[in-house]
Formats: C-alpha cells, sequence, structure tokens
C-alpha cells in the first residue's frame, strides 16, 4: 500500500505544482517597476514597429509604396498607439530624453530612470528585429544581397537617422536640441492641467498629431530623431545584423549627437516652459458663490444709488419715507371713523419700500423728519389717531425693520 500511494502523491505534487508558480509570476509582475518597465518596452515596441515599417516603404519601394509624408504619418500615429498602450500605467514616455527631463526637473524620481530606459531600449530594439523580418526578402532585394550603410542603395536607414551630406555635425547637433526643445515644451503644454491642455482622452492624438508636425516642418536636415530610444538601440542591431561598424563611423562619427543633443534639447525646452510659461499662469480668483456654506451660492447685490426728489413737499402732504430696500410689516389699512380729515391715508403692506433721499426743509403742520436709524423695526400701526393728535397732522411712524441713510 505505501508503494501505491507514493506515486499518487507525486503524481498529485506535480499536479499542484504550477499554481505557486503563476502565483509567483503574477506577484512579480504586480510591482509598480515591473509593471512601468514592461509599458514602456511595449509602447515603444508599437511606436517603433508602425515607424521603421513607414521607413522600409519609403526606402524599400521606390518612392511609389511609400513617401516622407508617410514616415511622418507613421512615426505620429505610432506614438498615438504607444500612448494608449502605456499612459495609464508608465506615461507612456518611449523616449529617455523625456524621461531624463522628468527626472531632472524633479517630476519623476531618479530610480525609475534605468527602468524607463532599459524598457525603452528592448521595445525599440525588439521592434528593428521585427522589421527586419518582416522585410528581410525586400532589404536583400533592394540592393542585391548587400548591405550598405550609406549610397543611394543603402538601406540602414531604415532603422537609423544618419547626417546628409549639406548638414556638418555641429549643425546637425544645434538641429537636434531645438527640435527636441519643440518637443518637450509642447509636451509639457499639452499635459499642463492649470493652463490649456488637450481635452481628456485626447491626449494620445495631440502628442501624436505634434510629433506629425515636427517631421513636417522641422524633420529635413538631420531626420529628427528627437529620441535617444529611436535610434540608438536600431542602429545596434543593425551593427549585429551585418552592416558593421560603419553604422557607427558614418557622418563623422555621427550616431553619438541623436544620443546626446535630444536629452539637452529636452531639458532645455522644459525649463523654457516651466521658467516662462507655467509659473506665470494666474491662479483661480475665490468667487463669493464658492465659499457658501452648503453648496448654496450667493451673489453679491448692486449698490442701489440714492435720487433725490423734490425739497418743498405739497400741502398737507406727508412726507416720503428715505431709505433703500425698508422691509415693512403688517399696517391695517382700515381707517377709523374718528379720522381727521385731509388725514393721509395709512402706508400699505409693502415687503420691500425703496425709500429716497428727503431734504430737511418741511411745509408748515409738517412733522418733523424722522432721524437716522439702521434698522429700526416697524410694527402694526392703528389707523385711528390719538385724540390728542393735531388736525391736519399725519400720524407718527411706528418702529419697524427700517435702515435710513440719510435725510
Amino acid at each position: 500500500m505505501a508503494e501505491i500511494s507514493q506515486p499518487r502523491r507525486s503524481i498529485q505534487n506535480s499536479t499542484m505544482s504550477p499554481r505557486p508558480i503563476l502565483r509567483n509570476i503574477q506577484s512579480i509582475l504586480q510591482r509598480e517597476m515591473v509593471r512601468e518597465f514592461l509599458a514602456e518596452s511595449m509602447s515603444t515596441y508599437v511606436m517603433m514597429v508602425f515607424g521603421l515599417g513607414s521607413v522600409a516603404h519609403m526606402v524599400l519601394g521606390d518612392q511609389k509604396l511609400g513617401s516622407y509624408l508617410g514616415v511622418n504619418l507613421g512615426f505620429g500615429f505610432g506614438v498615438t498607439m504607444g500612448v494608449h498602450v502605456a499612459g495609464g500605467i508608465s506615461g507612456a514616455h518611449m523616449n529617455a530624453a523625456v524621461t531624463f527631463t522628468n527626472c531632472a526637473l524633479g517630476r519623476m524620481p531618479w530610480r525609475k530612470f534605468p527602468i524607463y530606459v532599459l524598457g525603452q531600449f528592448l521595445g525599440s530594439f525588439s521592434a528593428a528585429a521585427t522589421t527586419y523580418l518582416i522585410f528581410y526578402s525586400a532589404i536583400d532585394h533592394f540592393a542585391g544581397g548587400d548591405l550598405l550603410v550609406t549610397g543611394p542603395l543603402s538601406t540602414a536607414n531604415i532603422f537609423a537617422t544618419y547626417l546628409p551630406e549639406h548638414m556638418t555635425v555641429w549643425q546637425g547637433f544645434l538641429d537636434e536640441v531645438f527640435v527636441t526643445a519643440m518637443l518637450q515644451l509642447c509636451l509639457f503644454a499639452i499635459t499642463d492641467k492649470k493652463n490649456s491642455p488637450a481635452l481628456h482622452g485626447t491626449e494620445a492624438l495631440v502628442i501624436g498629431i505634434l510629433v506629425c508636425v515636427i517631421g513636417v516642418s522641422l524633420g529635413m536636415n538631420s531626420g529628427y530623431a528627437i529620441n535617444p530610444s529611436r535610434d540608438l538601440p536600431p542602429r545596434f542591431f543593425t551593427f549585429i545584423a551585418g552592416w558593421g561598424k560603419k553604422v557607427f563611423r558614418a557622418g563623422d562619427n555621427w550616431w553619438w549627437v541623436p544620443v546626446v543633443a535630444p536629452i539637452v534639447g529636452a531639458y532645455i525646452g522644459g525649463i523654457v516652459y516651466l521658467g516662462l510659461i507655467h509659473c506665470s499662469i494666474p491662479q483661480q480668483p475665490q468667487r463669493l458663490e464658492n465659499s457658501a456654506a452648503g453648496g448654496q451660492k450667493i451673489t453679491a447685490s448692486p449698490v442701489v444709488p440714492l435720487t433725490r426728489i423734490s425739497s418743498t413737499p405739497a400741502p398737507n402732504q406727508p412726507a416720503p419715507l428715505a431709505s433703500p430696500m425698508v422691509p415693512l410689516t403688517r399696517i391695517s389699512s382700515t381707517p377709523s371713523s374718528t379720522q381727521a380729515p385731509n388725514q393721509p391715508a395709512p402706508i400699505a403692506s409693502s415687503p420691500m419700500v425703496p425709500l429716497t433721499r428727503i431734504s430737511s426743509t418741511q411745509a408748515p403742520n409738517q412733522p418733523a423728519p424722522i432721524a437716522s436709524s439702521p434698522m429700526v423695526p416697524l410694527t402694526r400701526i392703528s389707523s385711528t389717531p390719538s385724540s390728542t393728535q393735531a388736525p391736519n397732522q399725519p400720524a407718527p411712524l411706528p418702529s419697524g425693520s427700517m435702515t435710513l441713510e440719510q435725510f
């Protein structure tokens, strides 16, 4: 029995062993650094496959199956797809110069810099290998089996940029610095929530359009590498695949310019935007309705100007009341049977009676003006005059909730 049960236990152990391995793999993949590494690698791979494939069409198709505009569209929309792949995980830098700038300006910790760059280099190298395998027969047929770096039948320019004959190394260096500075400045503007960013969900498309516009307008001189991760890994692949050392020696050792110049240019562009634009964005003014308790909006009422009325009232006419927006309480509107002749009718009920300024000059037999008093409450007034009240004399004004500004 022991001999029979022992194989069964070994079989159970062999069937249960993959589960802990899968759990360990899942736990590793859930780590932040690993996720960001894979995200940068996959997004860069997507971008480079579309970009290098468009260059291969232009070179191998003899300008019939591809064009320079097609190259710009390929890289532009390749960037858009790359942002969609990894934008929510790592930010989809896909560019070592962009990663360096974010670290140097304190927008990202330095410990992530090697992780991002290694992921980008791996993705770019893998994309170059994929492009070579896809277009292997076309590359072999185009140059008759030769892998050339320069000349009209060169195919190394499918994978990396090379200095044209009308440019010197330092001219190309300055060109790469300027173009990459424009790229980084616009990237900060597109993603700046305090300025005028791209609409939510459209950032990937806008960034892709930006890359396409840079290629259309500024890409002729040096091929707008603007990205060490785009140029160096594919160049290293061509060195391994058979193009040889000439990929580093061509163009007066041009290979280092697409690596160093984009880093310098991106840093300059980031400083220019943060120093001249971002820091000068005004803060949003605090509005009164935003500070209201309970979410209720409070709006400031405009000042009501006081107008001047005639200083000479008609005979036997009561002086008008003066104050802006005086709340009056209920007043009896039924006149008394003993009301004296020529007695003014009582004041009608009104919630908000605007009162204007009154002159201090009074006619004979006219009551004295009421003194200024803030918020005097008006209570119910009887329409029956006092027995001691003189004829032709208006009823006295009782207290109320009245604001009398000035007489």
